[in-house]
């Protein structure tokens, strides 16, 4: 996961694994400029959070919708209850 530690939506997603018990690595963009330029390079832009699933780039979040809830339980393979 691509995040900073000023991004309250990178927050929310690392909530979001953690409570799930989703594994994942959190590579901080402003502490390492070559993660920043990787994200730029994949997705256009700087935009956080950014999750690497199976090698494929998604971010869960869309402004004026925030973090997306729904899109995380299905790429999860979870249900709201946390079951898989």
């Amino acid at each position: 996961m691509y995040s900073a530690a000023w991004c309250r939506d990178c927050r929310a997603a690392k909530q979001f694994m953690e409570t799930h018990g989703i594994e994942f690595t959190e590579i901080n963009v402003d502490a390492d400029p070559a993660a920043s330029d990787e994200v730029i390079r994949h997705v256009g832009k700087r935009a956080i959070p950014q999750l690497v699933i199976d090698g494929e780039w998604f971010q869960p979040y869309r402004p004026g919708r925030g973090l997306l809830y729904d899109e995380l339980y299905k790429r999860f393979g979870i249900t709201p209850n946390g079951r898989r």
